[in-house]
């Protein structure tokens, strides 16, 4: 099998993520308290208070203002921390963009910072299928989905995320999708990506964050069921022979799979 079976794009996707893994393990390897500073979990890696994050998004982040709105908003709840990191979104609405995607879906959307960033990169006619279990967070980014003019592609289903991937896939919508992004609750990891797999056309790409668990996957705890499962997923990927893969030190950590 060629080494990468998929669209050109994506191989090129591929090559410069790997650059920025590399990138990544060096710097960890010079600053390791940037990788594995502190026991608790957090979303970034890079502590969100050091200068090298702001200088991390005065150089490269391009944010859209309705998005910055919703950040900010969010930021005020003291759940807002599980929200994911705004370059990290950059990122995923820079790999639809790259790879022309059309259908997406989100596995847990929070207030729909991410959703939003993705439904922005999507053409006129794109949708992301968002899938979570509480309206409550929803309801606050709703009316800024209206303002950014992209209400019509966000398609929010409140139910068991594992329940509305079997409808897509019994309604015949497997290998129809270009992008998967999996946030939710980490015990189910597994079961969403080989759902998300099956609904991914050949050349997709999936995104599973929190890969990291701010260092605890080292050695994860009997107790801590959610990290276990996100080490065994891991573990798994890397055998995965449908995919090729990269993890990213970036938030929490993300790994990109591309499906063959």
């Amino acid at each position: 099998m060629p080494l990468f079976s998929v669209p050109k794009e994506v191989a090129v996707g591929t090559a410069m993520l790997g650059v920025a893994f590399a990138t990544g393990l060096l710097a960890g390897k010079r600053y390791p308290s940037l990788l594995f500073g502190t026991s608790k979990p957090h979303k970034s890696i890079i502590g969100k208070s050091s200068p090298l994050w702001q200088y991390i998004l005065d150089h490269s982040l391009r944010e859209h203002p309705i998005l910055k709105k919703l950040r900010l908003l969010t930021a005020e709840y003291p759940w807002g921390k599980m929200m994911v990191s705004c370059d990290q979104a950059q990122l995923m609405a820079n790999l639809i963009k790259l790879i022309k995607a059309k259908k997406v879906i989100e596995v847990g959307v929070l207030t729909g910072y991410n959703a939003l960033s993705m439904a922005l990169a999507l053409p006129d006619n794109g949708r992301v299928i968002a899938c979570d279990i509480n309206e409550d967070y929803a309801k606050i980014g709703k009316p800024l989905w209206k303002e950014a003019g992209v209400d019509h592609k966000i398609d929010l289903r409140i139910k068991p995320a594992t329940q509305t991937l079997d409808e897509l896939l019994a309604g015949g919508e497997a290998e129809t999708f270009d992008f998967a992004f999996i946030d939710a609750d980490k015990e189910t990891y597994n079961e969403y990506y080989e759902k998300c797999l099956r609904l991914i056309k050949k050349g997709g790409i999936i995104a599973i964050d929190n890969v990291l668990r701010c260092g605890m996957v080292l050695k994860p705890r009997k107790d801590d069921l959610a990290t276990q499962s996100i080490h065994y997923l891991n573990e798994k990927l890397v055998r995965d022979a449908r995919v090729n893969i990269s993890m990213i030190p970036m938030g929490d950590g993300v790994t990109l799979v591309f499906k063959l």
